[in-house]
């Protein structure tokens, strides 16, 4: 969401009581606590690809992510010194039991170690080691990262934690370029000024869309080379509920009046064209599985 108009829809259509704002809230100093280098990164991400959906989440969740920030850049140098992972000082996630009882951190450099060492192991080809092997040292130390901000915001000693920032704008913010004030944030929520920049924003529900159609792509990159049966029911069970959702956009905006009017036509063609890419990746997945079934009786 980012314009008056999508909030009062949602409002409208769906009864709410309040609909929240967040992202742009970054770029706005009175309402977000974010350090100044931090600041100038989120307000020159004017691309939504300086803004995509990672995987560096330790907790295994898709994760919003700034492209080449401070953390990020942190943890490539130790990368490229042939030391990934974090030295994890917080120890909040110690969550993971597949090479220690007592629980490891999987973006921690003695995770990342254990996990390589098991990975080598495998003596598997070398585009699916590199795949993996990219997988592994994509965590990252977001417990310390995402608290990191503040601190130097404010002066804080940073010893232990060290100067890496991670931050989590949603992809809304490629379209907001440059530091608010509360009042000019404010003034936008309510329709009295404008502070988005470009003018090819999608429609929330399109960018939604959009956002699950790439994670549901990677899925399936992911279940090509072997693809289990546990795999193939999440694919096909993923995509019929994405097809189903697109339906009800289209019922959606075909029916809506006195709103959206101005993009209505284009919404209603990338639906369609939305609609043609889940069915190719449902067909994909159909014919992997028949394919997994050849395999498995010859």
């Amino acid at each position: 969401m980012g314009t008056e108009e999508e909030h009062e829809f949602l409002m409208d259509e769906y009864n709410l009581d309040s609909v929240g704002w967040g992202s742009p809230f970054l770029l706005v100093p009175e309402a977000t606590t974010v350090d100044k280098e931090t600041l100038d990164k989120l307000a020159k991400a004017a691309e939504e690809e300086d803004l995509y959906l990672s995987d560096i989440s330790p907790l295994g969740v898709p994760f919003n992510n700034l492209r080449n920030n401070t953390k990020d850049i942190e943890k490539q140098n130790l990368i490229d010194k042939n030391r990934p992972g974090s030295s994890c000082p917080k120890k909040f996630v110690d969550m993971n039991k597949e090479f220690k009882e007592t629980g490891v951190c999987t973006a921690s450099r003695e995770y990342q170690h254990f996990k390589i060492k098991a990975l080598k192991e495998e003596g598997l080809p070398k585009e699916e080691y590199e795949k993996k092997f990219n997988k592994i040292i994509e965590k990252s130390c977001t417990c310390v990262g995402l608290g990191t901000s503040a601190l130097l915001a404010y002066n804080i000693e940073t010893k232990a934690e060290g100067t890496g920032v991670s931050i989590c704008p949603g992809p809304n913010m490629a379209y907001y370029s440059k530091v608010m004030s509360l009042r000019n944030m404010t003034d936008h929520i309510y329709g009295r000024d404008n502070m988005i920049s470009r003018t090819d924003r999608p429609n929330l529900f399109i960018k939604e869309l959009h956002i699950y159609i790439d994670f549901l792509k990677e899925k399936l990159a992911d279940a090509r080379t072997s693809m289990t049966k546990k795999e193939e029911k999440y694919l096909l069970t993923f995509t019929n509920n994405m097809k189903s959702g697109v339906s009800y956009y289209q019922t959606l905006f075909n029916d809506v009046k006195d709103v959206f009017e101005d993009i209505k036509t284009g919404v209603l063609n990338e639906l369609e064209r939305s609609e043609l890419t889940l069915n190719e990746i449902l067909l994909e997945v159909q014919n992997l599985s028949i394919k997994s079934k050849t395999l498995v009786i010859a």
